[in-house]
């Protein structure tokens, strides 16, 4: 019997014995035709290939997929006021969204409460306003917190919007060990690319392992950090660097929480990944197969990893919103289709689709619900969730999936010579890579070399109008009353006591999330907290990389 014979053998005895009840179901094309739950060949199937849900996870992290439950359908959604974007999530909610994913403003974001000075202008502008325990609990007004999975896109607030949620489910009654979802968390990514730090790195990656150590031993159905190549990509790294980029990165987190002493097999399976859906297609699938299998093969390697839990790579995917044009605004649709399927391919566990007027301003609810219901098209119309890991083995995706990884590895090996991803960032490397990858991208544009619909090909003289939601200028006043009479109801002397408290934890080495639920709990708001944070371990102040 040959190692082909043997392995297909073993697929027939074996592998549909390991598919829950619901994945055995016989299915069909539209014409009848019926539909396996996995391809495989025996050329194909080697052990850097794999099985679905096996080492190196190339075809899937579960082994199932979308035959067994399709992926989590989490629309991103926040503007203006906490009451506002509840009545947005209960809209979504109501229409068939599975997750709820939550976009903060600015000032909430960096750690300032809409009254301060450098609030002005931002407030609910690109995402709700958040401030202090009661806004938090508007935010979920009505939402079962132990029944809905909630991601929160929060990184140098990340600690205090999570004990908002943990103080958020106690009044509810629930349990922390209840909660699911996932919290952004990614630091690193802020100094690379985004730019939303409060503090310098490495009191930063304290925090980030603070919160994925409390998560370990408190809420161990959640998500405690969302390692993200999204944003670098947005900011115009390559889909290799993007590989690179995130994973290196992850490999830091990792190292930071071994050193404090977990045991990588006990947490790493609780870290989660977010990737960006771009326009090339396979690229696209080819890169989210690589993910997994370099992610897995890193752990092992490098950390010691034995068990399926810890290698697993699990990602959500959101449609890249830099793709997005304000010119012929309804061309969006195709884009975040053909970037939707592509991330459906590639095995993403939770996907948010962009509107089509995310280029103009916030979505409408319009807007908003189409994005939705493209996700709900691919799911239940086009056939793709039949059969697990459709493409692997084509010849194009396995050879692009090889040649994605080969360049991701050699940026991987230059960052571990430069002392891995924070001494990497400290210097500007990976900065520097997407800067000139970014200016690349934008000559070839103006160059006509790169053909964007209506941008620089296919134009047409007049666009039509469309609807656009306009945050109100008097948000910020109103939101200052608000955070006013918080502070005036609370008990003055637990809050000021708490946030003592907190900072001179913070002047040692023990873990500050049980210390910053207790300054939430007693009424300290968000610029509070990460004032007295400051206070001790200072502002992070960026040199210049050129």
């Amino acid at each position: 019997m040959t190692k082909s014979d043997s392995l297909d053998r073993w697929i027939q005895d074996t592998y549909t014995l390991s598919l829950p009840a619901d994945a055995q179901e016989e299915v069909s094309t539209g014409s009848g035709v019926p539909v396996e739950p996995l391809y495989e060949s025996g050329e194909s199937c080697d052990e850097k290939l794999g099985r679905p849900g096996s080492f190196p996870f190339t075809r899937g992290p579960y082994p199932s997929m979308y035959r067994g439950r399709p992926w989590t359908m989490r629309q991103y959604s926040g503007f203006s006021t906490a009451e506002e974007t509840n009545a947005r999530f209960r809209f979504l909610l109501a229409r068939g969204q599975k997750g709820l994913s939550v976009a903060f403003d600015l000032p909430t974001q960096m750690g300032y409460d809409p009254d301060s000075p450098l609030a002005v202008g931002e407030v609910g502008k690109v995402g709700v306003s958040i401030a202090s325990l009661r806004d938090f609990e508007s935010l979920f007004d009505g939402i079962p917190l132990n029944e809905i999975s909630i991601s929160m896109t929060i990184n140098s607030t990340a600690a205090v919007l999570l004990a908002f949620l943990v103080a958020a489910a106690r009044k509810q009654g629930v349990r922390p060990d209840q909660l699911r979802g996932t919290l952004q968390n990614d630091l690193l990514k802020e100094y690379i690319a985004r730019g939303t730090f409060r503090f310098p790195p490495e009191p930063s990656l304290r925090l980030v392992t603070d919160v994925i150590e409390y998560c370990n031993t408190e809420l161990p159905r959640f998500n405690p950090i969302s390692i993200s190549g999204y944003h670098m990509r947005e900011a115009g790294c390559t889909a290799a660097q993007e590989l690179a980029f995130t994973l290196s990165n992850g490999l830091q987190y990792v190292e930071c929480a071994v050193e404090r002493g977990l045991d990588v097999d006990s947490f790493a399976g609780q870290l989660s990944f977010f990737f960006n859906a771009h326009n090339d297609f396979f690229e696209e699938v080819a890169k989210f197969r690589a993910a997994r299998r370099m992610w897995a093969t890193l752990l092992k390697e490098r950390f010691g990893a034995k068990k399926d839990a810890a290698m697993r790579l699990r990602f959500h995917t959101q449609t890249a919103g830099s793709t997005l044009t304000s010119q012929q605004p309804d061309v969006n649709v195709v884009r975040v289709t053909l970037q939707a399927l592509a991330a459906v391919l590639g095995g993403t566990q939770s996907l948010h689709t962009n509107s089509r007027d995310e280029a103009l301003s916030l979505p409408t609810a319009d807007a908003a619900l189409l994005a939705l219901r493209t996700q709900q098209v691919i799911a239940e119309e086009s056939g793709v969730t039949q059969s697990i890991d459709p493409l692997g083995g084509a010849p194009l995706i396995e050879a692009l999936t090889d040649k994605l990884e080969q360049a991701a590895r050699e940026l991987l090996a230059e960052i571990d010579k430069r002392g891995g991803a924070l001494s990497s960032v400290e210097e500007g490397f990976q900065q520097k890579q997407i800067h000139r990858a970014a200016y690349d991208y934008q000559r070839a544009v103006e160059r006509g070399e790169r053909q964007i619909v209506g941008v620089n090909c296919y134009e047409v003289e007049e666009e039509a109008t469309q609807e656009i939601l306009e945050v109100d200028d008097a948000l910020a006043e109103k939101r200052a009353e608000e955070i006013a009479a918080w502070r005036a109801e609370r008990d003055k002397g637990a809050c000021k006591s708490a946030l003592a408290q907190l900072g001179q934890v913070a002047s040692g080495t023990e873990n500050l999330m049980p210390f910053i639920l207790d300054a939430v709990e007693a009424g300290a708001t968000v610029g509070e907290v990460c004032t007295e944070l400051e206070r001790v371990f200072g502002k992070h102040a960026p040199a210049s990389i050129f």
